[in-house]
């Protein structure tokens, strides 16, 4: 089985509201995440990753878990991180040309929309609060 790390920013802005992505093709959204390059710490992935897909520079506050799951013939394992982002939004500069949209949500709000990783709901949630 083929194995695949990546990691994930949940960034919560002082309104409360989470910062979230949305790919192409896709009507869900997501935290900004994205895999781990070759001599890549977790933390250095996530702080890029941020970066690329939503424009903020982000610093690493706490390491909050590790998610492993199997898709189709992969085994994922996703490193989360809550972050504090600061400055300014310099726009979407992801090289992979995934991402069409970025947008703070809401406690409501993220009850509402479409997840890219449902089983994610419930821990931001819980941050959230």
């Amino acid at each position: 089985m083929k194995k695949w790390f990546g990691s994930a920013a949940i960034c919560i802005n002082e309104n409360k509201d989470l910062l979230m992505v949305k790919s192409v093709g896709s009507e869900a959204w997501a935290v900004p995440s994205g895999g781990i390059e070759v001599g890549e710490s977790p933390e250095e992935c996530c702080i890029r990753e941020v970066k690329e897909e939503t424009g903020y520079d982000v610093e690493i506050v706490e390491k909050l878990f590790i998610k492993e799951v199997k898709l189709k013939e992969y085994k994922v394992k996703t490193y989360y991180f809550l972050v504090n982002y600061f400055g300014e939004s310099e726009g979407i500069n992801d090289p992979d040309e995934l991402i069409i949209e970025v947008d703070w949500k809401s406690l409501s709000e993220i009850q509402s929309i479409k997840h890219g990783y449902p089983e994610d709901l419930a821990f931001l949630m819980d941050l959230m609060k």
